[in-house]
């Protein structure tokens, strides 16, 4: 007899609302509310859900407690283990540690030791093992068998599913008039319980995933296509190369469409949400407010939710993401200026400079690694300018003065 295909577990909207009751009081309800200027500015009518304002920053909370309190007396006393190198680790080491279970989290061995210092606060172990994910999760099945701990996956499980399909619930119930659920998507947890939960409620709203492009591992699910999966992207959060079996499947059932976001289309989503929303939130969470920044036209009129998933970013990235948005508006530049080496000559320059009303930010000379001749030198400076408008009067009054200007500033689509 032929071996029977492997039949998957599956979510209901039952499931979802039962694990709402499960979070309540445990897990904050965050704010769903419209963005006014980013409605004007793109032209649809964007809801966002703020899931950065979770305690541990992260909407992952929510499938973590979901699975933690389905155990039983003897699993909670053994305790739980996780793999995960960020928000997964710190929903389950502060709900384990909360429900007083003893938690585990294998963590690879690049990790950023901020994320690893924020999941031990919480009273879990920590192990740094592997250079991967894949062998991070490796060792923590090996492990957790050996010390009979319960795995808590952060996306292959009906529990967790049903957890973050809680997201979508909140989302109609506070605004129930949503054309469409935008969803950022990795291993398809989310997007499996949120499309699950959303269409049983409203057969008509559409659910989008969005993946960046680095990454299309539900796209290439959905679409049948084999783009390579690789590379290092803003949206670190949502970097798996292979959705889970679970997951997976509901998504591609339920999902009306997957779209990609280049990393750029990211950048200007996170520096949009934090200069205009005044809120943090890491690439992931900025996925689907990237895919609308990329293709207005589709969403124009139409009133959609997006989740923001997490705000869990290296303060250290961020600030590359803030500078490199502010070179692409043309409010940084650099610029590289020929002038002969002599006294006085970059005090010139300066009055130039000020007199157009810029401002410098920094200053060097480079006196031997250029083709110029020994009484020439080259000056470089990074300047800041209110807009390219402004940084053209700059470069009108340098070449007007005789001096040839080279300028270094990002295209405004790069």
């Amino acid at each position: 007899m032929a071996d029977q295909p492997e039949t998957l577990p599956t979510v209901t909207l039952a499931d979802v609302e039962r694990a709402a009751r499960v979070i309540e009081g445990a897990v904050v309800r965050t704010p769903c509310d419209r963005s006014h200027t980013l409605s004007h500015d793109l032209g649809a009518d964007i809801w966002f859900k703020f899931e950065n304002l979770q305690f541990t920053s992260s909407y992952k909370e929510r499938g973590a407690l979901v699975k933690l309190s389905s155990l039983s007396d003897e699993e909670r006393r053994r305790g739980v283990i996780a793999m995960s190198a960020g928000n997964h680790a710190q929903g389950v080491s502060y709900h384990a540690g909360r429900l007083g279970i003893p938690a585990t989290i294998v963590m690879p061995e690049g990790t950023p030791a901020v994320k690893a210092e924020n999941t031990r606060r919480w009273g879990a172990q920590v192990i740094l093992k592997g250079k991967t994910l894949e062998e991070a999760a490796e060792f923590a099945h090996a492990y957790g068998d050996e010390h009979g701990l319960v795995f808590v996956h952060p996306y292959n499980d009906p529990l967790v599913i049903a957890g973050q399909g809680t997201v979508a619930l909140e989302m109609l119930e506070a605004v129930p008039d949503l054309d469409a659920l935008i969803v950022p998507v990795g291993g398809s947890g989310l997007i499996a319980g949120m499309a699950t939960a959303a269409k049983a409620i409203k057969p008509s709203i559409e659910v989008i995933g969005v993946e960046a492009a680095l990454y299309p591992s539900l796209y290439n699910k959905v679409k049948g296509t084999h783009l390579p999966t690789r590379g290092d992207t803003l949206a670190e959060g949502i970097a798996v190369a292979q959705p889970g079996p679970i997951p997976g499947a509901i998504a591609a059932a339920l999902v009306d469409d997957v779209v990609l976001v280049s990393e750029t289309d990211l950048e200007r989503a996170t520096f949009a949400l934090l200069m205009i929303e005044k809120t943090v939130v890491e690439g992931a969470g900025a996925a689907g407010l990237a895919a609308i920044m990329a293709d207005r036209a589709r969403w124009k009129g139409r009133k959609v939710g997006l989740p923001l998933t997490g705000g869990n970013i290296d303060p250290r990235l961020l600030a590359s993401v803030l500078t490199r948005e502010l070179a692409r508006e043309g409010r940084l530049s650099r610029l590289t200026i020929d002038i002969p080496d002599r006294p006085g000559e970059l005090s010139r320059v300066s009055g130039l400079v000020g007199k157009a009303g810029a401002n410098i930010v920094e200053v060097y000379h480079q006196r031997v690694f250029t083709d110029l001749p020994a009484r020439g030198t080259e000056l470089n400076l990074v300047i800041e300018t209110r807009d390219r408008t402004q940084l053209q009067a700059v470069l009108t009054q340098l070449e007007a003065a005789g001096y040839r200007v080279h300028v270094k500033a990002a295209q405004a689509g790069a």
